[in-house]
């Protein structure tokens, strides 16, 4: 609370067992925070499948200030809180609305979140939570959760915890002795503490169930069981004591998680029972009836639902139903409808089935897939239930629930479906294959699902048949993986062409099977018409197989192609809130921007990848850090990201070979650099990072003597620069082949190099090009030709941060008699990542608010970061970052 008030966010999750005091630890912050304000949540195990259902209980009290929000982002919370109609918002979108309307509230005043049985709250409220959680930092906002150990461990994982543990021996005991009315036996006192484990709610509820003569004389001890489920026990013992109405009552409120005392009355009065008979239950301190229906703890809750009998909970749950408006909320209705079921029911079915429409169009997948799995099991035609079933396992699969989505792919197979159903059953475990990282399953599972789509849904089919490629690229490093990457090409070159135009995914799939079978000559032309097209595809085709578009620009020695549509495709990606997606399109535009010699733009992207991903949950692939550490030349960095990644899957260490022979090139250890370029281009399947590891390979085999190793490298690079004919593939190759040439023509082809290379914005290959021909001249006995191209490969590497190749040009230079002197870097610290990402938009004139909805972080936290920036730029406004911080990136004063 000191740090909120004092302007620095705080975040904190308790984890203990069930009765550890958590939810007393809550209220005791609750009844701290007068003067702030204060919104509540709790997550119930029988809401689960209600999307959204938790997020909306924590902002409810919030939303008047929804009209302060961006657009999108107020759009985005009204759809999914059912204020508005609309298409369902990214999730993460919903996330960044969420921290934005947390920090709204808190710049009137300190804002205290708290958040009961977590492990009980939806997915998407758990997920959006999460990500909100992880980017807090200068708000004046207290986030605490609680979620029970032993259910909830994955819930929240990651942030600050406090483990809320047993009572010591003394406390127990004084906390039992205070407690227990009349006498209490020595021995049974102590085997009470025993068996409690000092948790706190055991050692006041567990003496209730018992009788006089067992706590006085140890009779009737109860045996050893796991706390909890004594604890339970406990209040089951007493809910049965009271009277039969009494229980109905109670069961009705455990069944209703809203706790809304109007929805309580109502269905009261459909079961036909006067709310007076609630007395016993709050005499015994068991529920409260106020503003809200409460519970005195969850797990009364818990007990009274788990052990009443099935036609007492299908008789409550009709009342609720039939309490609950269904004009104004129907998907309660629905799902209240659906635990009154017994048995198969069509109509119930159906209800449910617009539900899950409702449901998808909110964003709520993980619901949708609850309402259709439900929809499935009450539908009595067998036809009908295998489309339900199937409806339910895909969107299981864009939930992320691959095990649910291959049991419900199951149970959709095993009733009345058609040709094209039976495809889809086949496509959803291979994209279940491919999304879980099973690369010997999935390319043969996507191949046979795209074959038998084809026929019915030619678009699907070729998406899929992309989808197979990519999966099989992945596995290519596989003996059977190459077989079926072939196979998966014959098929697309098999297909039928599509009538009109083809569309960028066909140019890009053709082009890419054509790689496959025929090689770069054959497939060039497809893919570069294939790379200007990709350049506009709408932001639909982006989120779903978009990642893939850069493709066909590193596969034609275009980088600047690739750039292009890696920027648009992240901002495309930013607006639409699709985080899960979004670090793949930050590593391709991170990756462009460092062969550019951008390095702090590379370094920002990276480490909002990093970001993105810890905040959704996925896994970011180190692109971007390998190729930047190995420029950058920094040995010990470069040499932990480049370990960390060859321990990785077969793409990522073909990327960590690559970036290992960069660097040991740069350091001049070339036996090194040979043995990981020869590693980096062992695969004849030659697309794009092997490919770019062959100009390593050719210099590498020059330096150590084996000639014929870089002909054949320089042979294999040609086959690929040739065909592409850009200045940055016939730059690379001219100064690749200068090198196994000698006299006039070794000359020719270094300046043709730095001339084509000088035509582009790769700086890093230029300055190389600089380098290697000044090494030459050096060679020739040429000093004063040497020292001018060494001076310039110098200063370029210098300017652009490659340290290992400017001491390399810094000992050429040496060696031609001409004294380095070192460049300054200067005393100001280094700004981070993000503090430069957030420099350079400011500087580029976005607003806080600006910078904050593109970086998924508050305006205040932007704010904060500034200050900072420019305490460590020695500036005092944003106008004087234009100075202070040059297009390049580069700080000010600096090399």
């Amino acid at each position: 609370m000191a740090d909120a008030l004092a302007g620095r966010s705080r975040v904190t999750v308790l984890r203990g067992e069930a009765g550890a005091g958590k939810s007393a630890l809550l209220g005791y912050l609750s009844g701290r925070v007068a003067g702030w304000h204060s919104a509540r949540a709790a997550g119930v195990e029988s809401e689960m499948e209600l999307p959204y259902a938790g997020l909306h209980q924590l902002c409810a009290p919030m939303l008047g200030h929804l009209g302060r929000l961006p657009v999108p982002q107020r759009d985005a919370l009204a759809t999914v809180f059912g204020r508005s109609a609309g298409a369902a918002p990214g999730r993460f979108l919903v996330g960044l609305a969420t921290l934005t309307l947390f920090a709204e509230v808190a710049e009137q005043q300190p804002l205290a979140c708290i958040v009961d049985d977590a492990q009980w709250l939806d997915r998407a409220s758990a997920q959006i939570l999460g990500f909100v959680a992880r980017r807090l930092l200068a708000e004046r906002i207290v986030l605490v959760c609680a979620a029970r150990t032993g259910i909830g461990d994955a819930v929240l994982a990651g942030l600050p915890e406090l483990l809320v543990g047993g009572l010591g021996d003394s406390d127990a005991r004084a906390l039992l002795l205070a407690n227990v009315p009349g006498p209490l036996d020595a021995a049974v006192c102590d085997q009470i503490i025993k068996e409690s484990h000092g948790n706190p709610l055991a050692l006041l509820e567990l003496p209730r169930a018992w009788n006089v003569a067992g706590l006085a004389g140890g009779f009737g001890l109860p045996g050893s069981h796991p706390v909890a489920g004594r604890i339970e026990q406990s209040y089951l013992r007493r809910l049965r004591r009271l009277p039969s109405d009494t229980q109905l009552l109670v069961l009705t409120a455990a069944a209703e998680p809203l706790g809304d005392p109007v929805l309580f009355h109502r269905a009261a009065g459909t079961l036909g029972i006067d709310i007076a008979v609630a007395g016993p239950a709050q005499d015994g301190g068991l529920l409260e009836l106020g503003g809200r229906v409460e519970f005195a703890h969850p797990l009364v809750r818990s007990a009274a639902y788990r052990s009443a009998a099935a036609d007492d909970r299908h008789r409550v749950h009709r009342a609720l139903a039939d309490a609950t408006v269904a004009e104004t909320d129907p998907d309660r209705r629905a799902w209240h409808r659906a635990r009154a079921t017994p048995g198969p029911d069509e109509e119930v079915a159906a209800e449910l089935e617009r539900s899950a429409g409702r449901a998808q169009a909110r964003g709520g997948v993980a619901a949708a897939a609850a309402f259709l799995q439900r929809s499935a099991e009450l539908t009595i035609d067998p036809a009908r239930r295998a489309e339900r079933a199937l409806a339910a396992a895909q969107a299981s699969l864009q939930a992320g629930a691959f095990d649910a989505a291959l049991q419900l792919a199951a149970t959709a197979e095993a009733g009345p479906l058609d040709e094209f159903q039976r495809a889809q059953v086949d496509l959803v475990r291979g994209q279940v294959a491919f999304a879980s990282g099973d690369v010997s399953d999935a390319p043969p599972l996507l191949l046979k699902a795209a074959r038998q789509v084809g026929p019915f849904d030619a678009g699907l089919a070729r998406e899929t048949y992309l989808t197979a490629w990519c999966a099989a690229f992945v596995a290519a490093g596989q003996p059977a993986g190459r077989g079926v990457l072939l196979e998966i090409c014959r098929a697309v070159r098999a297909l039928p062409p599509r009538p009109g135009a083809p569309r960028p995914l066909d140019l890009l799939l053709d082009g890419l099977a054509l790689l496959s079978t025929d090689g770069h000559a054959a497939a060039t032309p497809t893919l570069q018409r294939a790379a200007k097209a990709l350049a506009g595809i709408p932001v639909q085709d982006v989120l779903r197989w978009g990642w893939m578009a850069m493709a066909a620009s590193n596969a034609v020695w275009d980088n600047d192609g690739a750039s292009v549509i890696s920027a648009r495709q992240v901002r495309l990606v930013r607006d639409a809130g699709a985080l899960a997606e979004l670090p793949l399109h930050l590593s391709a535009l991170g990756l462009a921007r460092a062969w550019t010699g951008d390095f702090a733009a590379a370094a920002a992207l990276a480490a909002e990848a990093d970001s993105v991903a810890a905040a959704t949950g996925s896994r970011s692939a180190p692109y971007t850090l390998l190729r930047l550490r190995a420029l950058q030349g920094r040995l010990a960095e470069a040499s932990a990201a480049i370990e960390q990644a060859a321990a990785g899957g077969i793409g990522v260490a073909i990327y960590a070979h690559w970036a290992a022979a960069v660097q040991c090139n740069g350091l001049a250890r070339y036996e090194e650099a040979a043995a990981a370029a020869r590693q980096a281009t062992s695969d004849t399947f030659e697309y794009w990072v092997s490919v770019w590891a062959l100009p390593e390979l050719v210099e590498a085999a020059v330096r150590v003597g084996d000639v014929q190793l870089a002909r054949d490298a320089l042979e294999r690079l040609a086959e690929t620069t040739q065909p592409s004919g850009t200045d940055l593939a016939l730059g690379l190759e001219a100064r690749s082949r200068a090198l196994l040439t000698s006299g006039d023509s070794a000359d020719l082809l270094y300046r043709e190099a730095i001339e084509r290379l000088g035509r582009t914005d790769v700086r890093p290959e230029r300055a190389r090009a600089h380098l290697l021909y000044g090494e030459w001249l050096r060679r020739e006995g040429r000093r004063a030709g040497a020292r001018e191209q060494l001076r310039t490969a110098y200063d370029q590497f210098t300017g652009i941060g490659m340290e290992a190749f400017a001491e390399r040009a810094s000992r050429e230079l040496a060696a031609t008699g001409e004294k380095v002197r070192k460049r300054n870097p200067g005393t100001r610290d280094e700004l981070t990542p993000q503090e430069g990402q957030i420099a350079r938009l400011a500087r580029d004139g976005l607003s806080n608010p600006e910078i904050g909805a593109q970086l998924f972080i508050s305006a205040r936290t932007v704010e904060w970061h500034l200050r900072t920036v420019f305490a460590k730029l020695g500036i005092t406004s944003r106008r004087q970052l234009r100075t202070a911080l040059p297009e390049d990136g580069r700080l000010a004063g600096r090399a």
